[in-house]
């Protein structure tokens, strides 16, 4: 599948719909939002340590599971028509970095908490959190495995394209692992936003997972059969007469 991209008489019109729709949502949303956290910052200000990190735990889920997503998307050539790959790429990496860089101050932001006090050191050693440990070393690996899999965007070149990949396959474990965290350990996970977007994000991973898997049996079954094809009508794979000795 080609690039074909889109047309660019739309743009404009593309723009303007993003921000008409961008408007509508922070007309509707944006000024009882502000109320709301005026309200508890004025309340309660101990706990903005708690509320932020609850909101940059919601966005570093979000990045996460977009860059599976979109690299899932990539590998399924899904996006070649719309996008030129090496920007589909760099979407990729830089949805990654971006969860990577929320999760970590969403941790260090714990450190100030008072709701649930936990130290540097329970933060950064997994399962050794006082609360909900399990659930919470979940976390704490599946942000390990990232910070490995962002890590080796940076030296692809020296580990190569094999291993590379072989590496980015642990991309899974960790959105796996956020996955159970949040859920398990998340504050919001009773409630239905948090509830339907877990499991959209997971309905959309396994589904493109099982796509690519899918398709990718294909194409290998179909490339062995057109391997016997050739293989068939080719007259040098035919196989030789022997020849028949004379009698002396």
């Amino acid at each position: 599948m080609k690039y074909r991209g889109l047309d660019p008489g739309t743009r404009a019109v593309r723009w303007a719909l993003a921000a008409i729709a961008l408007g509508i949502v922070i007309g509707a949303t944006g000024p009882a939002a502000l109320r709301g956290i005026a309200d508890a910052a004025a309340r309660q200000h101990d706990a903005l340590p708690w509320y932020a990190s609850r909101i940059l735990a919601i966005l570093a889920y979000l990045a996460l599971a977009g860059s599976v997503v979109y690299g899932l998307l990539m590998s399924t050539k899904l996006l070649d028509a719309i996008a030129h790959r090496p920007i589909s790429f760099a979407l990729h990496q830089d949805l990654a970095a971006v969860g990577l860089g929320l999760a970590g101050i969403h941790g260090a932001l714990l450190a100030l908490d008072r709701t649930v006090p936990m130290p540097l050191l329970q933060l950064a050693v997994p399962f050794a959190a006082p609360y909900r440990a399990p659930w919470v070393g979940a976390g704490q690996i599946a942000f390990y495995v990232m910070l490995t899999v962002v890590a080796s965007f940076y030296v692809r070149r020296h580990i190569g394209q094999r291993a590379w990949r072989l590496l980015h396959y642990a991309t899974f474990l960790s959105f796996a692992g956020a996955t159970a965290h949040g859920i398990m350990a998340g504050s919001d996970s009773g409630t239905a936003w948090a509830s339907w977007m877990y499991i959209g994000a997971t309905v959309a991973v396994v589904f493109l997972f099982a796509y690519r898997v899918v398709t990718g049996l294909a194409i290998a079954r179909a490339r062995r059969a057109r391997a016997l094809d050739a293989a068939d009508t080719d007259p040098a794979n035919a196989p030789r007469p022997v020849p028949v000795r004379r009698a002396a």
